[in-house]
């Protein structure tokens, strides 16, 4: 973990009028250096420098503000996600590439990464125009990418075997390769493969497999 570059109380970041962007990149900066298990409201008023009290203004609590966090990322992970699926090569090494881009921003955002997760399940809020309150709308998670882009990469589709199967072993073996390498738990060193490396093996044993194998045992 870094350290904080101007102490706990580095206050630049905030002038009247900007709390709300304050906080969350407060909450973003707290997360990716000291992890999401114990980031509290209190925590990013300390770092704006506000009281607890006029958080509220902005966020009922620290799930809305997470929830914000976490819809920003998903925004920029969907983003580069869809870039990548719109690259150049085979259809296999565009999904490949996803995957590959779900790595690195897993390693590079942390903070987006870990409340996407955090807060599975939330709805967020689309906003109306009038009051600035809406309906609550789910929001898609990286497996609903997934499929998306299986079904639109490959047409011809995996011999009968759903989309959505594939997709979620590749999101397994995706999502799991980064929180083992962000934990540093993944073997490094002469003779082992890369997070990289071993996504990309994993996703060519999958998709190929899943093409030209069997597919007895899926649904």
């Amino acid at each position: 973990m870094r350290p904080w570059r101007d102490g706990p109380n580095d206050r630049r970041n905030y002038h009247h009028g900007n709390l709300k962007e304050a906080l969350i990149e407060a909450a973003r900066r707290f997360i990716a250096e000291r992890g999401i298990g114990g980031f509290t409201l209190v925590d990013a008023a300390r770092l704006v420098g506000v009281t607890p009290a006029a958080l509220y203004r902005h966020f009922r609590g620290r799930e809305a503000l997470l929830e914000e966090l976490a819809g920003r990322g998903f925004a920029e992970l969907a983003a580069r996600l869809a870039r990548a699926l719109t690259s150049r090569g085979t259809p296999l090494e565009r999904f490949t590439r996803m995957g590959e881009t779900y790595l690195a921003f897993a390693e590079e955002e942390p903070a987006y990464y870990a409340a996407i997760f955090e807060t599975r399940g939330l709805p967020t809020v689309e906003k109306d125009g009038g009051s600035g309150v809406g309906a609550p709308v789910a929001r898609p998670s990286p497996f609903d990418l997934l499929v998306e882009a299986l079904q639109a990469t490959f047409a011809d589709g995996f011999g009968g075997v759903a989309p959505r199967f594939i997709a979620l072993e590749v999101w397994a073996l995706a999502h799991g390769l980064a929180t083992l390498s962000a934990a540093g738990h993944l073997p490094r060193g002469p003779g082992f493969p890369d997070k990289f490396e071993l996504l990309r093996a994993g996703v060519l044993a999958l998709v190929h497999g899943a093409a030209h194998g069997p597919a007895s045992g899926r649904p």
